[in-house]
């Protein structure tokens, strides 16, 4: 599952929390974007438990935004950070 992420927290400490567990399952694209790609619905279901744990939904919100295979293949980038090479190889 390949999923953008976005939040808008206003308080910092919970911004840096939101931050610190979207780090650990995505990268970083812009100041509150991320891209988590390649994640299972086990892994997901865990990120979207963590972060709802951890905002305060009436002054908080987090949006995801899956995308299908189709859609992962238009993804255009101008400048900014490079994603991450997820290719493995076996020797």
């Amino acid at each position: 599952m390949h999923v953008l992420i976005s939040y808008d927290v206003p308080e910092d400490r919970r911004r840096t929390k939101i931050h610190k567990i979207l780090k650990s399952y995505g990268q970083w694209i812009q100041y509150s974007v991320f891209e988590c790609a390649d994640l299972t619905p086990t892994q997901y279901a865990k990120l979207r438990s963590r972060l709802n744990k951890a905002i305060k939904p009436e002054e908080d919100s987090i949006l995801f935004f899956p995308l299908c295979a189709c859609c992962q293949g238009k993804i255009e980038r101008i400048g900014g950070v490079a994603p991450a090479d997820r290719t493995v190889f076996f020797a």
